[in-house]
C-alpha cells in the first residue's frame, strides 16, 4: 500500500530541513490568515457599497469604494501574510486573547441605538487579530499531524478560493449593483437589495466561531510552556490585570475621541502595555513579536481608513425600509333609524 507522505519526508533528515519545514508551515499559516482578512475586507466593502448606493447623499463615499487598486491590494495582502508569518505563535496568542476580551466587553456595554455602528467598527478593527487567531488555531490543530504541510496546503487552497470569490463579488457589486437592482436582473444584487443586513449576521457568526477556536488554541499554546501551576499563575495573573486595565482605558478613550487617530492611539497603548508586561514575564523573542504586531495592526488600519470614516457618518448603516401593512377599510357605522318612522 502506498501512503501519502509529506514533501519533507522525501528528503534526508537534517536539522536544516526541519527548520525549513517549520518556516514553510508558518508561511502557509500566514497566507491562510491573510486570505481570511481579505475575505472579511471584501465582504465589508460590499456591505458599505450597498448602503452608499441606496442613499444618494453618500455619492462621494460610493465613488471611493468603486475605485480599484489591484496592485495596492496585492501588496497589502502580501505584506500582511509576511507579518503573520514572522510573528511568533505565543505573541499571536496574546493578541487574540486581548482582542477577545475587548470585544466581549464592548458588546456587553453597547446601547441599542449604537449597536450596529459599534459592531461595524469591531468587524473592521478585528482584521489583524483574525489573522492571529487563524494562525494560532492552525498551529494548535495541526501540531504533530503526520501530513501537516499538505493539510496546510489544502487549507490555503480553500482560503484562496474563497478570497477570490469574495473579490469577484465586490467587483461585481461595485460595477453592476445599481443597474441590476433597478432592473431586477441579478439574483445576487437582488439578495443584497432585499437583505444586506444578513451579510453582517453571517460575518458575526463566522467571526465568533473563529475567535472561540482561536482563544482555546491560544490558551493551550501558552500553557505548553509552563511546567508547574505556579509558573502559570505567575504569568496569567499580571496578564489578566493588564488586559482588564487596558480594556477599561480604551473604551473610555474611544467614546471621548472616536476616529482614526483614536484607533491608532489605542493600538499604541495596547502594544506598549503588552511590551511592558512581557518585559517581566516574557522572553526576548516575544518583545520582537510585539513590535511586529504593532506593524501588523497599523498595516491593517491603513487599508480600512476609508471604511472607518464611513462608520463615523451619522445614521450609518442606513435603516432598512419598513414595509407598511395595507390599510384596512374602516367599518361603517350602523345606520341610524330615521326620525319620524312609526314604531310598531
Amino acid at each position: 500500500m502506498f501512503s501519502l507522505l509529506s514533501p519533507t519526508s522525501w528528503l534526508p533528515s537534517l536539522p536544516s530541513l526541519d527548520w525549513g519545514s517549520g518556516l514553510l508551515d508558518a508561511l502557509l499559516q500566514g497566507l491562510v490568515g491573510a486570505c481570511a482578512v481579505s475575505i472579511l475586507n471584501n465582504l465589508l466593502k460590499v456591505y458599505f457599497f450597498v448602503g452608499c448606493a441606496n442613499h444618494p447623499e453618500l455619492r462621494l463615499e460610493k465613488q471611493r469604494l468603486q475605485a480599484r487598486w489591484e496592485s495596492l491590494e496585492t501588496v497589502h495582502l502580501a505584506g500582511l501574510a509576511l507579518i503573520l508569518t514572522v510573528v511568533g505563535v505565543r505573541v499571536a496568542a496574546l493578541v487574540v486573547l486581548e482582542f477577545s476580551l475587548r470585544a466581549v466587553s464592548m458588546l456587553l456595554s453597547l446601547d441599542k441605538g449604537s449597536r450596529d455602528t459599534e459592531k461595524l467598527q469591531l468587524y473592521l478593527l478585528c482584521q489583524y487579530s483574525l489573522g492571529c487567531g487563524l494562525t494560532c488555531g492552525l498551529s494548535f490543530l495541526q501540531e504533530g499531524a503526520p501530513h501537516r504541510t499538505l493539510n496546510l496546503l489544502l487549507g490555503l487552497g480553500l482560503a484562496a478560493l474563497l478570497s477570490t470569490g469574495a473579490r469577484r463579488l465586490r467587483h461585481h457589486v461595485c460595477r453592476l449593483y445599481e443597474l441590476h437592482s433597478s432592473q431586477r436582473y441579478c439574483g445576487v444584487c437582488l439578495s443584497l437589495l432585499a437583505g444586506a443586513h444578513h451579510l453582517l449576521w453571517l460575518l458575526g457568526r463566522t467571526l465568533a466561531v473563529i475567535f472561540i477556536v482561536g482563544n482555546l488554541a491560544a490558551v493551550a499554546l501558552i500553557n505548553q510552556d509552563f511546567l508547574t501551576t505556579s509558573e502559570a499563575v505567575r504569568f496569567w495573573t499580571p496578564l489578566t490585570i493588564c488586559y482588564t486595565l487596558l480594556v477599561i482605558y480604551m473604551q473610555e478613550e474611544q467614546r471621548q475621541r472616536p476616529g482614526l487617530k483614536s484607533h491608532v492611539q489605542t493600538v499604541l497603548v495596547r502594544m506598549c502595555g503588552l511590551f511592558v508586561l512581557l518585559l517581566t514575564v516574557g522572553r526576548w523573542l516575544d518583545l520582537l513579536g510585539i513590535l511586529i504586531c504593532l506593524l501588523g495592526e497599523l498595516w491593517c488600519l491603513v487599508g480600512i481608513r476609508s471604511l472607518l470614516d464611513l462608520c463615523q457618518i451619522q445614521d450609518f448603516p442606513p435603516q432598512r425600509p419598513s414595509v407598511s401593512a395595507p390599510s384596512q377599510p374602516q367599518p361603517s357605522a350602523p345606520a341610524q333609524p330615521e326620525e319620524g318612522t312609526a314604531t310598531s
